[in-house]
């Protein structure tokens, strides 16, 4: 069914924390550093875009699971190179590994899962009762 999905296959991003992206604006603590909320949806997001060119146009894949460790305090305005790499393909259940890093090292990592459901059947099915 999604025969290119294959184990390895990796993506990463660079990406310059911005002061929206603090622990104080998402109230998740009270210093201006990097939140971890921030973190994870950076990997969210580069997990999601390591496989969507693999994809049909009528899917995408929704995240159901993750698994993170926020090692050490980034400061805001500096860049954070994260990267996921494709681990195992289970069916429609995709699971990354995923690593992040800023100038002065490793800060966070994990593993996050992925699964694929058809856009306009997995809205209809959320809001069938709405």
């Amino acid at each position: 069914m999604y025969s290119e999905l294959k184990v390895g296959l990796k993506t990463d991003i660079i990406h310059k924390v911005k002061p929206e992206e603090s622990a104080e604006a998402y109230g998740s603590g009270t210093v201006p550093v990097y939140a971890t909320p921030a973190l994870i949806a950076l990997m969210e997001s580069i997990s999601k875009e390591c496989v969507a060119s693999y994809l049909s146009k009528e899917d995408t894949t929704v995240g159901i699971e993750v698994n993170i460790k926020h090692l050490k305090a980034t400061p805001i305005g500096m860049n954070v190179r994260c990267e996921a790499v494709l681990i195992q393909v289970k069916g429609k259940k995709l699971i990354f590994k995923v690593d992040a890093f800023d100038e002065e090292g490793k800060i966070g990592e994990g593993t996050h899962t992925r699964y694929i459901v058809n856009s306009e059947e997995f809205i209809k099915k959320i809001y069938k009762n709405n």
